[in-house]
């Protein structure tokens, strides 16, 4: 039996009532643009972020981008950034007019270094963004404290940690402010794209409210040069039937993972993921390493089990980043890592037995290679 990557519409089916009851209620309606759907969801996804503020917007990196440019990022700016990352977190910055500044991440989190960060500012920094990659919170507490100590804004890029925690605490309520994508495939995903900011900051949420809606707050008015980047009705609707059963699903990912740390323990070759006494990982994705990665994959290919790299290059080598003039060599462990990770099928519904075939086919694997 093959197994997928992920299996979307099996774990959308499981919500087909609450959706099409969702879908029938926008519907009937009549409003779908910043209605009430996208008020409740704002308001149940802050609080269970444990933040004050939530600003549904169109998407994930909208929401990067939005959060820097409410706190006056612009050109002429620095903004510290993972070296390994998906290049959305640097997008953000550079759609600001700033220039984002990588910084190497801990080898055996993949997620960004603290020690490495305070190097890396000068004059021009601004702010710090940490990725919880893999849905993997970063070490935020001493992130937190060389912002405080530089006058730095710390905004979390959570697009893959919806529900992770950090030292008891949700993730989107540890930094200045937070942004999440609400993509299809996420452990809360829409069924098109959204995203969304949380954040105790009250001038925040107003200017982010207004940049989202073109710059307005009253129709026709507008107070600065905005953007549309709003969350529509009908995916919010969606959301909040999601959000019901997310702790629920993060627990089925994380039963997966456990699973996955048992059966592939000591295999030769192969790293698996390490997480820190301190994080409570919601397992986005259950990622490996290993040297001859391409070869691994490509017989678990052959075994009808997907997989998918995350991600194949890293942003400093990217041809839309040429222009700051990084070469191969310049980031060793983040082009490490990018050369090695593989992520295995991952999902609330996979079964024990899904599990164990996957596992089975990749000691198989790594003893062949």
């Amino acid at each position: 039996m093959s197994i997928p990557f992920l299996d979307l519409k099996a774990i959308n089916l499981t919500h087909a009532d609450g959706l099409q009851a969702a879908f029938a209620r926008v519907l009937e309606s009549g409003w779908y643009i910043l209605g009430k759907e996208v008020e409740q969801f704002e308001q149940r996804f802050a609080a269970y972020c444990e933040a004050r503020h939530g600003i549904g917007v169109a998407n994930g990196l909208d929401a990067i981008m939005l959060a820097l440019k409410g706190y006056g990022i612009q050109a002429g700016d620095e903004v510290i950034v993972p070296s390994n990352t998906f290049i959305a977190t640097w997008l953000a910055v550079s759609q600001c007019g700033a220039t984002p500044v990588p910084v190497e991440p801990v080898e055996a989190t993949f997620n960004l270094d603290p020690a490495r960060v305070e190097a890396a500012i000068t004059t021009r920094t601004r702010a710090i963004v940490a990725v919880h990659l893999y849905g993997q919170p970063a070490d935020m507490a001493p992130l937190r404290a060389l912002a405080d100590k530089h006058g730095l804004k710390l905004i979390e890029d959570a697009a893959q940690a919806h529900g992770a925690r950090y030292k008891g605490r949700r993730v989107g309520s540890l930094g200045h402010a937070a942004a999440f994508s609400f993509y299809p495939g996420k452990n809360l995903g829409a069924l098109g794209d959204g995203g969304g900011i949380v954040t105790d900051d009250d001038a925040l949420d107003a200017l982010v409210r207004t940049y989202r809606n073109y710059g307005s707050q009253k129709k026709y008015h507008n107070l600065v040069q905005g953007f549309n980047s709003r969350l529509d009705e009908l995916q919010a609707a969606f959301l909040s039937v999601k959000l019901a059963t997310l702790d629920a699903d993060n627990a089925a990912r994380r039963a997966v993972a456990a699973q996955y740390d048992r059966l592939l323990a000591g295999v030769d070759g192969l790293g698996l993921p390490h997480v820190p006494e301190w994080a409570e990982p919601v397992w986005h994705l259950y990622v490996v390493r290993h040297a001859r990665r391409d070869a691994l994959a490509a017989r678990l290919a052959d075994a009808g089990i997907g997989t998918i790299v995350h991600y194949p290059v890293a942003p400093h080598l990217q041809q839309a980043y040429a222009e700051l003039g990084y070469k191969e060599g310049d980031f060793p462990i983040a082009e490490a890592i990018h050369r090695e990770v593989l992520s295995l099928p991952m999902g609330p519904g996979m079964t024990a037995e899904q599990v164990e075939q996957v596992a089975a086919a990749v000691r198989a694997a790594c003893a062949a290679l």
